[in-house]
């Protein structure tokens, strides 16, 4: 029996984050895979968006264990940014926490991620190089994927706007705990 392989998105990123004064765009190619859902890849894609640069990349993520979602370097190969998406384990995240500088978790899920951020916060707050944001009503997320997106991520006063060919939607993103 043959593996399922991942699925290819490409993306033009048009990026206008006036809270973090950043206006670029990005080529990007995202590799779905198999057991990823539409969902969660366009959290990925929206989790580049507010950390937008040029050494920003994805990671192995779901191919591999203990490997980021996305992945910052700097030009000693030093990890300088971790990005998890989705409920990773409260050691998994101690693990990125060790390994690089900045660590950003993004939740979604609903009350799934309030349940979970429940159970982890009281460790993950003590975590001075973590960011926990939860995104809301990322369902909606799903309705923007296609193979080939032109999507445009206006950010300001924390309020987010993705918008594309197929619509647009607005967002609020929760800061459960901020880096620092």
């Amino acid at each position: 029996m043959m593996a399922l392989s991942s699925t290819i998105y490409k993306a033009e990123l048009n990026i206008a984050d006036m809270d973090n004064h950043n206006y670029s765009a990005h080529s990007l190619t995202l590799a779905k895979h198999p057991s990823e859902t539409e969902e969660r890849l366009m959290v990925r894609l929206l989790a580049f968006a507010l950390f937008a640069s040029e050494s920003l990349t994805f990671g192995k993520g779901l191919s591999e264990d203990d490997a980021p979602d996305l992945i910052q370097k700097d030009l000693t190969d030093a990890i300088e940014l971790w990005i998890d998406v989705g409920l990773p384990t409260e050691k998994d995240i101690k693990k990125a926490c060790g390994k690089s500088n900045q660590v950003a978790v993004f939740l979604y899920g609903g009350n799934i991620a309030d349940m979970w951020w429940k159970q982890n916060s009281k460790v993950l707050l003590k975590l001075k190089n973590l960011t926990v944001y939860n995104l809301p009503d990322t369902m909606q997320l799903v309705d923007l994927c296609v193979r080939n997106m032109d999507i445009s991520c206006n950010t300001q006063d924390g309020q987010l706007s993705i918008t594309s060919a197929e619509g647009t939607v607005e967002m609020s993103p929760v800061v459960l705990k901020d880096f620092g």
